[in-house]
């Protein structure tokens, strides 16, 4: 098993899509099995790549004190059979992957990992880290001046604290990356809220745009000149909502 400060990397020729999952829960009586399903074929596209971000399973055991165990509808052991049996037609997908706090309570009583476990299944134990993975993904060919490789580093962790209001889980992860330098990318689940934000960090630089009243109440920056897009989806069954910049 790697330590966590052991970078991971990748190269792409083109531009990619990174979808982030977490908080599967598989073998939860709540877990949508069709949702997942349905998920897992949206990202057949080749140009579709996955983060892995913990609980992936329920895992709910007896030492856990909330969870009850008998409201699972599958055993830990044949959830993560079942996660490996559905992750590997794309495990050549995959960028990284973290563990969760669910996987974490069988780590924590017996030393036993399963996202490890899932990770040794699909041969991709070195993607895998226990705490938090820092990934470094470049992107294109250098050929010339006009198409240089794009280069973004990434922190993943699976996150922790709870709180009701998603304002709360937005400021958590929001001071968490900012301790990071050089970060593009923080990717957290856990909260079961789907959020983006887009933080700034000061840099000194004689071209620095930030001062006045911001400065004077040493206010957070932001990303300026930069609009956010809503993409209205057309479905008569569902109501959905893209976000983009």
């Amino acid at each position: 098993m790697l330590n966590d400060f052991d970078l991971i990397t990748h190269a792409f020729p083109n531009e990619i899509n990174i979808f982030p999952i977490a908080d599967v829960h598989l073998g939860a009586l709540e877990h949508s099995e069709t949702d997942w399903q349905d998920f897992l074929k949206r990202v057949e596209d080749k140009n579709a790549y996955l983060i892995l971000a913990g609980d992936l399973i329920n895992n709910s055991v007896r030492s856990a004190g909330f969870a009850n165990p008998f409201d699972e509808v599958l055993r830990p052991r044949e959830a993560k059979r079942r996660m490996v049996e559905y992750l590997a037609p794309l495990k050549d997908r995959i960028l990284c992957v973290v563990t969760g706090n669910h996987e974490r309570r069988t780590l924590r009583d017996d030393d036993q990992d399963l996202t490890y476990d899932i990770c040794s299944k699909l041969d991709i134990e070195h993607l895998y880290r226990e705490n938090i993975a820092y990934m470094c993904v470049s992107v294109g060919i250098r050929t010339n001046r006009d198409k240089p490789v794009s280069t973004y580093n990434f922190a993943v962790t699976h996150g922790s604290g709870g709180g009701i209001y998603t304002g709360a889980a937005v400021n958590r992860n929001e001071r968490f990356g900012n301790v990071i330098d050089g970060l593009d990318c923080f990717v957290a689940g856990h909260v079961h809220k789907g959020f983006v934000s887009k933080p700034a960090k000061i840099v000194i630089d004689g071209r620095l745009a930030y001062g006045g009243y911001a400065a004077q109440k040493m206010l957070l920056p932001t990303q300026v000149c930069d609009p956010q897009m809503l993409h209205l989806v057309a479905n008569k069954d569902a109501k959905k909502i893209i976000t983009t910049w």
